[in-house]
Parts: C-alpha cells; sequence; structure tokens
C-alpha cells in the first residue's frame, strides 16, 4: 500500500509544481546548451541533451540528466557541467520566472540503457514475443473469428 503525507498525496511522487518547474529547467537548459555559449573543451563539438529534470519537493535543487549524443565521454560532460554550474544557474534563472533559482546537479541519463535492457529481455522471452509479433495478413483467420460474429 502507498504512504501518504498529511495532505493526502503520495510519497515520493513528484508534484504538479515539479513537474512543471522541471520541465521549465529542462527547456532552458537545452536552449543554453544548444546555443553553445559555455567555452568548455569538453563540450565542443557534442551535443548534449536533457531528457529529464527532477526536482526536490522544495523546489531548491534540481537534477538534470544528460546524455551526449552517441554516448562518449559521459564522465566529461558530466565534469564540464559541474563545473559551469553556477554560470548555467544564473542563465536558468534569467529563463524563468521563479523567486529563486534551482541549484543544479547533472548525472548521466541511464533510461536508454535500461529501456534497451529491457526491450532485449522481451525480445529473448518467447511467451511475450509471441504475444508481441503480429499475424501476417495472408495468415487464415480461424473459423470464430471476428467476422463470424458480425454475422
Amino acid at each position: 500500500m502507498a504512504r501518504t503525507a498529511a495532505n493526502g498525496k503520495k510519497i515520493g511522487t513528484p508534484g504538479q509544481r515539479q513537474l512543471r518547474v522541471g520541465e521549465l529547467v529542462r527547456h532552458a537548459l537545452a536552449e543554453i546548451l544548444t546555443r553553445g555559449d559555455l567555452r568548455e573543451p569538453d563540450l565542443e563539438r557534442v551535443v548534449v541533451t536533457v531528457p529529464e529534470v527532477r526536482l526536490s519537493p522544495d523546489l531548491k535543487i534540481a537534477t538534470a540528466y544528460v546524455m551526449p549524443l552517441g554516448g562518449q565521454n559521459l564522465d566529461g560532460v558530466v565534469a564540464a557541467l559541474d563545473r559551469h554550474r553556477k554560470y548555467l544557474r544564473g542563465e536558468v534563472a534569467h529563463r524563468i520566472n521563479m523567486k529563486f533559482a534551482p541549484d543544479l546537479r547533472f548525472r548521466v541519463d541511464t533510461s536508454f540503457e535500461e529501456g534497451s535492457k529491457i526491450d532485449a529481455l522481451l525480445r529473448t522471452d518467447p511467451i511475450v514475443r509471441h504475444d508481441v509479433v503480429t499475424p501476417s495478413p495472408d495468415a487464415d483467420e480461424d473459423e470464430d473469428g471476428p467476422d463470424d460474429a458480425r454475422d
């Protein structure tokens, strides 16, 4: 059974405001990184995506999950973003309308790896593969198929 707080909200699930501010921060970071304002050797000629930003319940800490396209030099990209997080926080503050800009933290996004692992597991399980594979249009339908039910 899910635990609930005094206000009736499930503990551990982000609120509407956390989600909305997270999207604002994500869009602002993506715009800053796309423009290439940072003069950083580890970020030159690297396209960095920001698939998700999660905020703490008090909206003071924003954890940005980043992934360089191609997945190369992950640690170098995260370290470079950490070195410039004060500058990035100031730029985010100019783009979003909040009383206080959240402190930024950067982490490598592993959701793509986890998704591909799940896909691989689903492809190797014969029961799941049978349920997922659609029959070809040439296959004969059963006599008790859906067409007979309409007659």
